[in-house]
């Protein structure tokens, strides 16, 4: 038998009692048996249930109704029991049983009847069982619970009639154990995973199979694994955060080098669970630093998704002034502390669009920014928790949920669905894939199209010193060229001057990198095709220090073709050279104009100039000095590309920055 366990930091398992079901008979409460013998067996059973040991409590339940086969209580437990081991034939059986011995004493084995057909996949059945439970009790809460799995029956009946197309993998024995493996987080690249692993606490926890997966005698704690050669490597634990308390539900920046997950009962926590942040080094992960409030509260707060953009958190909470029990919620980046951790602005709940009264769980943002994976066991599904999706619509709100579809969901926990930048590989967990499983492994699957997100392209790549070729931290910030707006903003790491970011499809985006002392890069990006998506861009970029003679090309300064009218898109570069101007007031700078060698070389000249006045400019009226400033056309005299392709006539077209 395979053991179970209590959620920790998860709390995944959606549990009902159907135990203890008594009747009041002189002013006190009394089973449904006359034999002593069978009560104090039931006793035992309870008891032993209580401690989460399942085996010894059947066992005393079968000896119970030995002694009195109409015991309705000893069923109802048996049926408990089955129904937390997912052996939901067993537990049909044991409510059948209470219900012949009198149909009227426990009026909620309906529902749970109800409910273990609805498990067991007999969709058609669970609608009766509910009917007769709705004509059995007053209350209109009761009656909206049966709604709503009559409405997940037909739903779940619809979904295996026309399934999914797909094929979960198991991603294998260098991933997976015998333990509980869950909430799968990688980088945008696909190189880099981290996940949660239910452990055992100790040697004795390990050897002992009697010993169930509760707080007691297991912990979480995260394992991580690179992709390397068309394989995942053997995992190894992330020493440098985990605890002996429980670590879990964990989540990656695009990048891979920021990290936000869950804690409980450590001694600066806010509530039960909090979010945590760490960031890797070239030693390991930074020591956890809690997020604090507003995101943290004295109530719940678990199971963060942090967008690719870097500018927005969501993770689960069950504080007041949500809609259902856990709720999505989502917190705006506004800085960093002292100590490089970020901060966030207030905390907004994600709406009834997307919460239900139920529950939700494992919010993924996807690096589009566009399309949010998630749990719930409120909208109608095929089990417990489902995997759904919402999109951001073009009125900016959130659409109604999609159910990802069956097999994709089964009649257990499906959580923490993750992709890849494409988006067309998943990544999640689930128990119910194996049959007569009850732990969770990671799989792997190709998504299906009509529940893929818009595919993002990465570019990453790393950032030096132009002179000492020494490894450089420094700020990146994307921005969307035709709306005008920062859509990323990013760092490289201060130990491999590494970076990465996503570019979802159908935009041209620009990129400036700052570091205080250096000119800035600028970089262009035309993600306009899915060919960008497949063959992701490695950049290695060279900062120059401010000095004499230094130059930069302003990539994302445009004209009209053929004039010297600079495009409104040209802004955003521009601002960029002001600020620099701005910060460093001992810059004299020459604006330069450079064109391709297509027409005469009066020609050339004479537009190379007027494009150079124009920046020339539009520095003066934001406020730069004008002995500062000169401009100078130099038509096609100084290329840096070939003029024998189109790709080298563009990059010769150009508009530069030198210092004098």
């Amino acid at each position: 038998m395979k053991n179970i366990y209590i959620p920790l930091i998860l709390f995944l398992s959606i549990s009902f009692s159907i135990t203890n079901a008594q009747s009041r008979k002189k002013g006190k409460w009394s089973l449904h048996t006359k034999s002593k013998k069978a009560v104090a067996l039931y006793a035992s059973a309870e008891e032993n249930y209580s401690k989460d040991k399942v085996v010894e409590a059947l066992d005393f339940l079968n000896q119970a109704i030995d002694k009195d086969s109409e015991f309705i209580e000893a069923h109802l437990l048996k049926a408990d029991i089955f129904f937390r081991l997912n052996k939901h034939n067993e537990e049909i059986e044991c409510i059948s049983k209470a219900i012949a011995v009198d149909s009227m004493y426990f009026i909620s084995a309906y529902y749970n009847m109800g409910v273990a057909l609805f498990n067991n996949g007999e969709y058609a059945k669970v609608e009766g069982w509910m009917q007769r439970y709705k004509d059995k009790v007053r209350s209109d809460r009761s009656k909206v619970k049966a709604d709503v799995y009559i409405r997940k029956s037909e739903f779940a009946a619809k979904a295996v009639a026309d399934p999914v197309n797909i094929e979960p993998i198991n991603m294998g024995d260098k991933i997976n154990s015998a333990y509980d493996e869950y909430w799968p987080s990688i980088s945008a690249d696909g190189q880099r995973l981290i996940y949660t692993v239910l452990v055992p606490r100790d040697e004795l926890a390990f050897q002992n199979a009697s010993l169930q997966k509760n707080a007691l005698n297991f912990k979480e704690d995260f394992y991580s694994s690179e992709f390397s050669e068309q394989e995942w490597s053997l995992r190894k634990q992330v020493v440098s955060i985990n605890t002996d308390s429980n670590e879990g539900a964990q989540t990656l920046s695009a990048d891979g080098n920021w990290m936000f997950f869950t804690a409980c009962g450590r001694s600066d926590s806010k509530g039960s669970c909090d979010l945590y942040f760490s960031k890797r080094t070239e030693n390991g992960w930074t020591k956890p630093v809690n997020l604090g409030s507003p995101v943290n509260s004295p109530f719940w707060e678990s199971q963060p998704s942090f967008s690719s953009d870097g500018r927005t958190l969501y993770f689960i909470s069950s504080r007041p002034g949500g809609i259902g029990k856990k709720d999505i919620w989502k917190a705006r980046l506004l800085g960093y502390k002292k100590d490089g951790s970020p901060y966030f602005g207030d905390v907004e709940n994600m709406g009834d669009k997307i919460n239900t009264r139920g529950n939700e769980n494992s919010p993924f943002i996807h690096h589009d920014n566009q399309t949010l994976y998630f749990s719930s066991d409120g909208w109608p599904g095929m089990g417990k928790m489902d995997l759904f999706l919402t999109r951001l619509g073009d009125d900016g709100s959130w659409q109604e949920p999609e159910n990802l579809g069956y097999p994709l969901n089964t009649s257990n926990d499906e959580i923490g669905l993750v992709l890849n930048a494409k988006g067309s590989t998943g990544y999640f967990s689930s128990d119910g894939l194996a049959e007569g499983s009850t732990s969770k492994d990671l799989y792997q699957f190709e998504m299906p199209e009509k529940i893929r997100p818009i595919p993002s392209a990465y570019v990453k790549g790393r950032i030096f010193d132009k002179d000492t070729k020494e490894q450089l931290s420094a700020y990146l910030k994307v921005s969307d060229i035709n709306k005008g707006m920062t859509v990323i903003n990013a760092e490289s790491t201060d130990f491999s001057g590494e970076f990465l970011f996503c570019l979802p499809t159908g935009n041209e985006y620009g990129l400036n990198v700052e570091k205080e002392g250096y000119l800035f890069y600028s970089g262009y990006f035309d993600v306009n095709s899915v060919s960008s998506v497949d063959n992701p861009q490695v950049l290695d970029i060279y900062l120059s220090k401010i000095k004499s003679g230094e130059r930069m090309v302003l990539r994302n300064v445009f004209f009209e073709t053929d004039s010297y009218a600079l495009k409104v898109v040209s802004n955003t570069e521009l601002d960029n050279v002001v600020r620099l101007l701005q910060l460093n007031k001992e810059i004299k700078a020459e604006i330069g104009g450079h064109t391709d060698n297509v027409g005469s070389e009066s020609y050339n000249l004479q537009l190379a100039s007027k494009r150079a006045k124009e920046v020339y400019n539009y520095l003066l009226e934001k406020g730069i000095e004008e002995e500062r400033l000169k401009y100078k056309g130099y038509a096609y005299k100084q290329p840096i590309d070939s003029n024998e392709t189109e790709e080298g006539r563009a990059n010769n077209r150009r508009t530069e920055v030198k210092i004098l």
